[in-house]
C-alpha cells in the first residue's frame, strides 16, 4: 500500500545518483545485495556500509566516511537500527534524501528504548542471548521473527553472517535527527516481529515521512526488493537544487 502523501512521482529525473545503504543488527552489508543489483541496474552509483556494531558514535563515524567518498547527491538509507545512524549522519551536506526501512527514526536526544517501551514489544527481542558484552539473535529467533517470510534455506544463510553486536551500542542517542531537514521515506513492514510496526508508523508519521506499507518480514529488504529499490529511487528523484 503506497501513502499518496506527498509521495514525488517516480518517473521525475533521477537527481541523485548515489545510494550508501546501512545495516542493522544480525545482518552485515551483504544483507543489501538484492537491492544494490537493482540500484545498479538503474544506472545509480550504491555503496553498503559495514556497521561496525561497536558503539554509534564509531558507527555513525563509518557512514560519514562513505558519504565522504560520494561525489554529488546522495540517498542514505538505513534498515533497523542503522536508522540511528542515517538520522545522526544524515546531515551530512551530501545527503540529499533519508530512506528508512523498518528502521529506527528517533528525535535528537530521544531515548529510543524509552520510546520503545510504549509499544508491545516485538517476539525477536526474547531471542537476543548475550555472551559477555556480545550479543546475537539465536537461530529459532533469527528464522522466526527476524527472516519470517524468506525460504529457510537463504534465512539459515544470512542466520551463518550474523555480525554480532556490542552492548555499549545500543546506548547511544542521536545528538541531531536530519529527518527535521531532509527529505524522507519510510517502509513499514506490516509484519514485522523485530520491530512494533506501529512504531514504525508512528516514527514514520512524526517525520512526516512519504511512507510504504509492505506485508513482510523485518527483512524486507531481501523478501520484496523491488518494492524497496523503487521507493529508494523515488527518493533519488527528489530536486536537489
Amino acid at each position: 500500500m503506497l501513502a499518496t502523501r506527498g509521495m514525488a512521482a517516480t518517473s521525475a529525473p533521477v537527481k541523485a545518483r548515489n545510494v550508501v545503504l546501512a545495516h542493522g543488527l544480525f545482518a552485515d552489508g551483504s544483507c543489501w545485495t538484492e537491492v544494490i543489483a537493482r540500484l545498479q541496474a538503474a544506472g545509480l552509483n550504491a555503496t553498503a556500509v559495514q556497521n561496525p556494531l561497536t558503539t554509534l558514535p564509531e558507527a555513525v563515524a563509518a557512514v560519514k566516511r562513505m558519504l565522504d567518498r560520494q561525489d554529488g547527491p546522495t540517498v542514505l538509507v538505513g534498515h533497523s537500527f542503522s536508522g540511528m545512524m542515517v538520522t545522526e549522519a544524515g546531515v551530512h551536506p551530501n545527503v540529499s534524501a533519508l530512506v528508512y526501512v523498518a528502521a529506527r527514526a528517533p528525535d535528537a536526544g530521544e531515548d529510543y528504548t524509552a520510546l520503545a517501551k510504549t509499544y508491545p514489544t516485538p517476539p525477536a527481542s526474547a531471542g537476543i542471548v548475550f555472551d559477555g558484552d556480545e550479543g546475537r539473535l539465536s537461530e529459532e529467533a533469527f528464522l522466526r521473527d527476524f527472516a519470517g517470510d524468506l525460504p529457510e534455506a537463504k534465512a539459515k544463510v544470512l542466520y551463518a553472517v550474523q555480525q554480532p553486536f556490542q552492548k555499549a551500542l545500543l546506548t547511544g542517542k542521536t545528538t541531531q535527527a536530519a529527518w527535521r531537514s531532509k527529505p524522507s521515506w519510510y517502509a513499514v513492514s506490516t509484519e514485522d516481529r523485530t520491530i512494533n510496526p506501529d512504531l514504525e508508523r508512528f516514527m514514520a508519521k512524526r517525520m512526516g515521512a512519504k511512507t510504504i506499507e509492505i506485508q513482510a518480514s523485518h527483512l524486507s529488504l531481501i523478501s520484496h526488493p523491488d518494492e524497496i529499490t523503487k521507493l529508494i529511487l523515488t527518493a533519488a528523484a527528489q530536486n536537489t537544487d
